[in-house]
């Protein structure tokens, strides 16, 4: 434990106080029912995500009224940009599951300081289990200490997006996929040893990912994007832009040159020139293409699988460029239209 360590134990009694609280009232909603509605195509949110986003988002800022907010369910503010320590808050990462009845969702809350995850708090309500911890003090399951797992790098479990893995991932050579929901609730298990390594195709927002990162940091590895860059918090547009790959050091190792081998794809959203990706494009694509601020990419061994640009005309998302394999370019248009919604063809 670190000398800094102590500093933030009022803060985890009260991110795990409020994410008990929060799934408590989630499982109300359970026992009396709920309308579900959608936010963009194959995005639901219902009146509960609101509820245990407002039970939690006044519970921070009665206790911290200095620090800054993000949660999915509230209306942003650019204030929150000025502000060293933030917390990020997904009142329900799993939302699909949460609808559908199983157990794959959770409380999500994060503390990022100075663009660092540092704590997290996530609660599984339906299992009854509390993944807790910041960087420094280390991760408990249900206040037991836990950690990564010894199992040897051949025996590890990769746990994987359920929607990745029943729409591509399954055709894949990669030994040990466990598919589920929740991304907070993949990141816990593996800082407490129950898994050992994840990655994406799609992005990721920051309200999925910072607590669930925070533990895997507090337990020593690290959560990154596909090519190992780092992923700082607290952004304007909280949105990573690309896949992402974390967990237990030696077996993400392990893993990226599988990935790397595989020619497994990655979707890649809004990109820059700095972007390796974007060298993938042919010379006149790129010039045409430089400065484009939605432009969007699938990718695998080195090739651009699919394109889509878009641009805003009115209230609505036009897609003004689509090419490439059609497999590939069906389901970025359909992973897209979760992101900016129905999108005028």
């Amino acid at each position: 434990m670190t000398d800094a360590a102590p500093d933030l134990q009022r803060e985890l009694d009260v991110a795990t106080r409020l994410a008990r609280q929060a799934g408590e009232l989630l499982l109300e909603h359970v026992r009396r029912g709920f309308a579900v509605e959608e936010k963009t195509p194959d995005d639901p949110v219902t009146i509960a995500d609101r509820e245990a986003s407002e039970l939690i988002v006044a519970g921070l800022r009665a206790a911290f009224p200095d620090d800054g907010i993000l949660s999915e369910e509230e209306a942003d503010s650019a204030e929150r940009l000025g502000r060293r320590r933030v917390w990020i808050v997904d009142p329900i990462d799993g939302t699909r599951e949460f609808v559908s009845g199983t157990g794959d969702y959770v409380v999500s809350i994060g503390l990022a300081v100075d663009h660092e995850p540092v704590l997290g708090a996530v609660y599984a309500p339906a299992r009854d289990v509390m993944y807790a911890g910041y960087v420094g003090a280390g991760v408990t399951r249900n206040g037991e200490p836990a950690g990564f797992s010894a199992r040897p790098v051949a025996e590890a479990i990769v746990t994987v997006s359920d929607t990745e893995h029943t729409r591509e991932l399954h055709a894949y050579d990669l030994p040990n996929l466990n598919p589920s929901g929740s991304i907070a609730y993949k990141l816990a298990r593996i800082a407490a040893g129950e898994a050992d390594a994840t990655f994406t195709i799609n992005p990721r927002s920051e309200w999925d990912i910072a607590a669930g990162h925070a533990l895997v940091r507090a337990a020593g590895g690290d959560y990154t994007t596909r090519d190992g860059a780092r992923i700082a918090y607290n952004q304007p547009r909280p949105r990573v832009r690309r896949g992402t790959l974390g967990g237990r050091p030696d077996v993400v190792a392990w893993l990226r040159g599988e990935l790397a081998r595989l020619a497994v794809p990655e979707q890649q959203q809004c990109l820059r020139e700095g972007d390796a990706v974007y060298a993938m494009l042919g010379e006149e694509d790129a010039r045409a293409l430089r400065g484009h601020e939605h432009l969007h990419a699938r990718h695998a061994g080195g090739r651009i699988e699919a394109l889509v640009a878009l641009a805003r005309e009115g209230g609505t998302w036009r897609v003004t460029r689509a090419e490439g394999r059609q497999a590939a370019l069906s389901i970025l248009v359909k992973d897209l239209q979760r992101e900016y919604g129905a999108l005028d063809r």
